[in-house]
């Protein structure tokens, strides 16, 4: 089992409080992060082709990134349909826990980081694979943009 040492703070905190739940309750704070996941800005909902969707996901789940100038913060975005609180839930999980870092905070995290929140046993191995996915398109998205910019 990987440790969260590796992680960014935010992330490893989260990481840290599902690994200290049992399942059902892992799977109600997953809920709770679907609920916290903030909407499209603006500027995003009425651009849709801005957005990239994760085909991994069972439900139609787009993000984006933008990259802030000068700080080089990553801000991430999200769109989930209400009726996906799976879906919704782990980009809710990304969001808290990457949102705002840097590019190379961003990279370094482990792609099998899904795998530490122990939802394994309670969520189907195709869902697995869409959370998987969905930090694989983001650290993609993370990696050309920071090419473009060097």
């Amino acid at each position: 089992m990987m440790t969260t040492q590796a992680l960014p703070s935010a992330l490893a905190a989260i990481v840290d409080d599902f690994q200290a739940l049992t399942e059902p309750e892992r799977l109600q704070l997953l809920l709770e992060f679907s609920q916290g996941l903030p909407d499209l800005p603006d500027r995003l909902k009425d651009h849709p082709e801005l957005l990239e969707q994760v085909v991994e996901c069972q439900s139609p789940l787009f993000l984006t990134i933008e990259t802030e100038r000068g700080s080089g913060s990553v801000r991430l975005y999200f769109k989930a349909p209400a009726e996906a609180p799976t879906t919704r839930g782990f980009a809710g999980v990304l969001h808290e826990g990457l949102d705002g870092l840097s590019a190379e905070e961003i990279l370094s995290v482990p792609d099998d980081m899904p795998e530490l929140l122990g939802l394994t046993r309670a969520i189907t191995p195709l869902r697995m694979r869409g959370m998987t996915a969905m930090l694989g398109r983001i650290k993609r998205k993370v990696a050309a943009s920071t090419a473009v910019r060097s």
